[in-house]
């Protein structure tokens, strides 16, 4: 196992010890606009009704992961809360 892998797994547990889950781009094409990007998802986000939305990324390189992980809470961009109004 290399390296870099090991060091993904480590912070894959680190963001779920902090609820979170890591995701990479299942893209194969180097080519690809989000080839090898990565995102954190909150797994019970704050705003249920946007779960599915509840994204923290991209992240390009697992330093900009790791770095994003050892922020304080109040640093941190969370989901947006939804609009209230009519949609159009």
């Amino acid at each position: 196992m290399t390296t870099e892998k090991v060091r993904e797994n480590q912070l894959r547990r680190a963001a779920e010890r902090q609820g979170l889950a890591l995701s990479k781009s299942r893209r194969r094409d180097p080519r690809a606009i989000d080839y090898g990007e990565m995102w954190l998802q909150w797994l019970h986000s704050p705003i249920p009704e946007r779960q599915n939305d509840a994204w923290v990324g991209p992240f390009r390189h697992l330093e900009e992961v790791e770095a994003w992980l050892a922020l304080p809470d109040d640093e941190r961009e969370r989901p947006e809360p939804p609009s209230i109004g009519r949609l159009r």
